[in-house]
């Protein structure tokens, strides 16, 4: 039986007892069955292996200063998470978890099969994004913010790395609904990304 019908099954048994599915919170898809749950504010997000590195299979929902819900709606946090400049970014993860790298999308991107096809591979299938999934990164289109605005919810998702490109930019990664790529772009500091917090193998459990 296919997972996803295991779910569909398995779903329609654990309704009736009051049980979380196979899904839940915000961004629902995959994963690798392990969960975090944020100390700060009690919010649990799944995770996901792929490769070497370990991943929030979400993106972060952390209220900060300088954090955002797409056109000021609560309800699009608990689609989509926040959205983040670029230095509360740096610092927005919980312990024993930080902003990706530059180095570490890459690890992700060619994990995930190469530039060229990991967008479909790592965008959302259910809600359904236009991708398969394959690794349970759930990808969701969460727009970005800039100058006041906000813009491209639903067509494009938009994170941060850690990594300067200068005194003025960062390097991130977009994928686009329509597009099976990852792009690798620098980016005013002062725009709004969604965040994806990786786990710090250097720090203690």
């Amino acid at each position: 039986m296919s997972r996803r019908l295991f779910c569909v099954f398995f779903g329609v048994v654990i309704s009736a007892l009051g049980l979380a599915g196979c899904g839940g919170g915000n961004n629902q898809g995959g994963g690798d069955g392990n969960t975090f749950t944020d100390p700060r504010d009690n919010q649990t997000y799944r995770t996901v292996r792929v490769g070497n590195l370990t991943w929030m299979a979400q993106n972060l929902n952390f209220q900060t200063s300088n954090s955002w819900c797409y056109d000021n709606d609560e309800s699009n946090c608990q689609k989509y998470g926040r959205l983040y400049d670029w230095n509360t970014a740096l610092t927005a993860c919980p312990a024993g978890w930080r902003l990706p790298t530059n180095d570490d999308w890459d690890n992700l991107v060619q994990a995930a099969g190469g530039d060229d096809v990991a967008g479909t591979k790592l965008k959302s299938a259910s809600p359904a994004w236009n991708g398969t999934d394959d690794f349970g990164f759930s990808a969701l289109p969460g727009g970005h913010g800039w100058s006041g605005d906000f813009l491209n919810a639903g067509n494009f998702g938009r994170w941060w790395s850690a990594t300067e490109h200068d005194a003025g930019g960062v390097w991130g990664r977009n994928m686009h609904w329509d597009y099976s790529f990852v792009d690798a772009y620098w980016y005013h500091k002062t725009t709004l990304f969604s965040l994806r917090c990786l786990r710090d193998n250097a720090a203690p459990r």
